[in-house]
């Protein structure tokens, strides 16, 4: 007879790194430094104090410049920056002169550590600024590893099921925050994936999670208190669900879907070309081993999210040309850095804005800021020397916004030994979509971002839960814009793709190639499934005699939602 603690649980948080994953679950206790020692320092014990954390900071600095050295050997340099970017706050002179003026006040140096730092967190975390909240867990980080040393403690698994602990092996590891050292620092090609209480979708550690392919889902309340060691966990990084003690039926409907980290790759097919969208120039190592026959969209602004900074002419070179020569001689699209609306960027210092993404972000924030534009202009110029790229612009309005965003690239490069560029643009807002014909009169090729196009066509904000229901793309409003570009695009005979969630959700793959698109760009775990869908259509139009049939959506019966999994951003 089943109990009640035999009985599945579920939960539903952040999906932050996708992939499937089924397994006993080991504990990893970090809040191992609520307690330290605190005590009253005088006289010749302040400067004992001061060298202390000296001390520590130098062998924290040794460890962060290892981490660093070996995530660039691993994963790449842009992953690398993450520990740089650390290494940069633990020198920084101010913070060190508030810790040691609160060890000149009397407290001994654990307690300044916890008192500056837990300042500077909280300062982050109230901040009304995503990305800027994201950085508070680096801090926190970096104050557990000074107490790390000062404690000479470190982290520990909270083994209560076997008497020998694995150390996360073959196991989905349950903490309360994902932090990159963690990511880094576990044997991570044995762990089945991460379960956190906090972090989010741009967090440092979730950027590398996704980069090695471990699933991941974060935002569960507790979850490190309510789940046992060894208690079987399903976690499904692409939905946020995570099941404790999941029944057979559970089960036998994830293997189903297949876990993200044993994805066959499936051979190019005849009715679809699949493309990769990549964040990172590691990715493409993963775009090639599933076939990709092309990167369709490199969300090059990400490289700066990773970074944690904006990234010089020289570091973006070395990026971009590491994606070309690793996908040579398929094709290669640079989409020039999306900034703005949900995802700004601290360190431009932009202005706040009331509605963000209605306003400075895309190809205005290029044509604003040459600074920005300039040194990617001049890096992806030199990384088509030999070679031909695409360069695609976003959120383009026009043909007169698309020509001066050409010009100024020109204008920009026109001293660089480069190869070919085409130059492309984003169709994902409407006046664009509307002067479809126009634009392709003006440009090379041309990629319909759904994920913004669906928020701007029907006015709905698709990271707002109380209006996803109207986040779909199940009326025909739509479909018929699509089909629209679609012929304005073989009119001009131009190459038109599609990428977004929608070119990955295969139950919409057979009413995209109705409607004319033969080229699309999803996640590079998704190529595979989205192939077998577009060869199953293909076999089902050859055996109709008729010709082929309109394909319907569920607008009929009511829209369905479509999954705005916001670990893929546009």
């Amino acid at each position: 007879m089943a109990t009640a603690a035999d009985e599945e649980r579920r939960f539903t948080g952040l999906p932050i790194s996708p992939g499937i994953a089924l397994g006993p679950v080991c504990l990893f206790r970090q809040s191992r430094h609520n307690v330290t020692a605190s005590y009253t320092v005088q006289g010749k014990d302040i400067d004992r104090e001061k060298d202390r954390l000296r001390q520590a900071g130098q062998v924290v600095a040794d460890r962060l410049e290892t981490l660093r050295e070996t995530v660039a050997e691993r994963l790449g340099q842009a992953e690398a920056e993450i520990f740089v970017a650390q290494k940069m706050m633990l020198m920084d002179p101010v913070l060190h002169q508030q810790m040691d003026g609160a060890i000149c006040e009397g407290v001994n140096a654990e307690t300044a550590v916890t008192q500056t730092l837990d300042d500077y967190e909280t300062q982050l975390a109230q901040i009304d600024d995503e990305y800027l909240k994201e950085r508070a867990s680096d801090l926190g980080e970096l104050r557990r590893r000074l107490l790390d040393v000062l404690c000479e403690t470190s982290p520990s698994f909270k083994c209560s099921a076997q008497s020998t602990c694995v150390r996360g092996q073959d196991r989905i590891v349950i903490t309360e925050e994902l932090t990159p050292s963690l990511t880094l620092e576990l044997e991570s090609d044995d762990l089945l994936g991460f379960v956190t209480e906090r972090g989010g979708v741009t967090s440092h550690a979730a950027i590398l999670a996704r980069a090695i392919g471990i699933p991941a889902v974060s935002g569960i309340a507790e979850i490190h208190d309510l789940v046992p060691c060894g208690t079987e966990v399903l976690l499904n990084g692409n939905t946020g669900e995570v099941v404790v003690r999941p029944a057979e039926r559970t089960k036998a409907l994830a293997a189903a879907q297949g876990r993200a980290g044993q994805v066959e790759p499936v051979e190019p097919v005849e009715a679809l070309r699949v493309l990769a969208n990549i964040s990172t120039s590691v990715e493409a190592r993963l775009a090639d081993a599933m076939k990709a026959e092309g990167i369709g969209l490199y969300r090059t602004e990400f490289e700066f999210f990773a970074a944690g900074k904006t990234l010089d002419e020289d570091e973006q070179y070395r990026r971009y040309r590491h994606v070309v020569e690793a996908m040579a001689p398929r094709p290669v699209t640079f989409r020039m850095l999306d900034i703005g609306g949900d995802k700004p960027l601290a360190e431009l210092g932009l202005p706040k804005e009331d509605n963000p993404s209605l306003g400075c972000r895309g190809a205005r924030l290029l044509l604003a800021r040459p600074e920005l534009m300039r040194p990617q202009a001049r890096a992806l110029a030199r990384a088509s020397a030999g070679t031909t790229i695409h360069v695609m612009y976003p959120m383009v309005t026009g043909v007169g916004q698309f020509r001066r965003l050409r010009e100024a690239f020109n204008e920009m490069t026109g001293d660089v030994d480069a190869g070919r560029i085409l130059h492309g643009l984003m169709f994902e807002v409407p006046s664009a979509c509307l002067d479809a014909a126009a634009l392709f009169a003006e440009a090379d090729f041309g990629s319909i971002g759904s994920n913004d196009l669906l928020q701007y066509v029907f006015a709905v904000d698709r990271n707002n839960g109380s209006v996803a229901g109207d986040y779909s793309p199940d009326h025909e409003v739509f479909w018929r814009l699509v089909s629209e570009m679609a012929s304005a695009a073989s009119a001009a005979r131009k190459p038109l793709s599609l990428c977004g969630e929608l070119a990955a959700d295969v139950t919409y793959t057979p009413r995209l190639l109705a409607s004319g698109l033969r080229t699309v760009s999803v996640s590079p775990r998704q190529i595979s499934a989205v192939r077998q869908a577009a060869d199953r259509w293909a076999d089902e139009q050859s055996r109709c005699p008729s010709g082929p049939r309109v394909v319907r959506t569920e607008a009929a019966s009511g829209a369905r939602p479509l999954n705005t999994n916001p670990q893929t951003p546009a």
